[in-house]
């Protein structure tokens, strides 16, 4: 029965890790323990009325909750290691009875004063293996919050980058370009960086999937509320007489349709053409697919 209850804490202590893994370092689109609270936030964000999500708590909310699951997570899986082993394998504080501190909630004390790095010493690991173990998950409570930082440091910045993308094509769509306009080595040009952001957004989305649940408050600054727009736009130029424009274009086709491909595959799992995911998409994020009707209609 020992061996069960530690067996039971090290397989949530190795779960966690490989969730910290492929969050961190190793994406995949299979999805963990974090993809699976994150969803479980925004979906719920969905169901608490129009003004909950719009205040762009979903997002950071579902982060706050993956690094409380992480840390709890293991703190209960060490808990589990230490639990078997009270009180013989630990020494105690003279004021303190180690018949009376022996049970799952001291196992857990004393996990998440490790975890933590506190040190306070009061109940402390003697035998030998124990010894080792305690330094162990001192220094997992180190690199998970080290990844709580890198992981922050790298959706932050992606989201940047969306929405800097997004004001973009706002501008390109409020400034009402026509197909002579395009026609030039000045529309090529234009295409050019359009697919060129595109493809970083799209390597972002598979880097740090956790940004799709970021709800962007302005229009302008919002990538759903401006891709039907930017799908037209490749459409007309693709009809334009100069060679680079075409090109260009052709391009900047490709580059929404690989975006279509990962958002569909990781978030929206619509099956259609790249129209009808951008539309999904817009929905899910609460914009009206006013941009899809436009290319349409263009």
């Amino acid at each position: 029965m020992t061996w069960l209850v530690v067996l039971a804490g090290a397989v949530l202590v190795l779960g966690i890790l490989r969730d910290v893994f492929h969050t961190l370092w190793h994406p995949t689109r299979h999805g963990g323990l974090s993809g699976l609270v994150m969803r479980s936030v925004w979906r719920l964000s969905s169901h608490r009325g129009r003004r909950w999500r719009p205040a762009g708590l979903a997002g950071p909310l579902g982060m706050i909750t993956v690094v409380a699951v992480w840390a709890l997570t293991v703190a209960v899986g060490w808990a589990l290691v230490y639990w078997p082993h009270m009180p013989d394998g630990f020494t105690y504080a003279t004021e303190l009875t180690p018949a009376e501190h022996a049970g799952p909630i001291d196992a857990l004390y004393v996990s998440l004063v490790t975890l933590a790095t506190l040190g306070l010493g009061d109940i402390a690991p003697t035998s030998g293996p124990l010894r080792v173990l305690a330094p162990l998950e001192a220094l997992m409570g180190f690199v998970l919050l080290s990844a709580t930082v890198a992981w922050i440091l790298g959706v932050y910045p992606a989201l940047a980058r969306r929405r800097a993308l997004a004001l973009r094509l706002s501008h390109v769509r409020r400034s009402q370009a026509t197909a002579g306009a395009l026609d030039s080595a000045g529309g090529a040009a234009l295409l050019d960086g359009l697919a060129s952001a595109l493809a970083t957004i799209t390597v972002d989305f598979l880097q740090y999937a956790e940004s799709y649940y970021f709800f962007d408050g302005d229009e302008n600054t919002s990538l759903p509320a401006q891709l039907g727009h930017t799908a037209g736009l490749a459409e007309r130029a693709t009809e334009a007489g100069h060679p680079d424009v075409r090109l260009s274009a052709s391009v900047l086709r490709m580059a929404l349709e690989d975006l279509a491909t990962v958002l569909d595959e990781r978030f929206l799992h619509t099956g259609g053409t790249p129209q009808v995911v951008f539309t999904a998409y817009a929905h899910d994020h609460g914009r009206s697919p006013a941009g899809a009707a436009e290319a349409e209609a263009d």
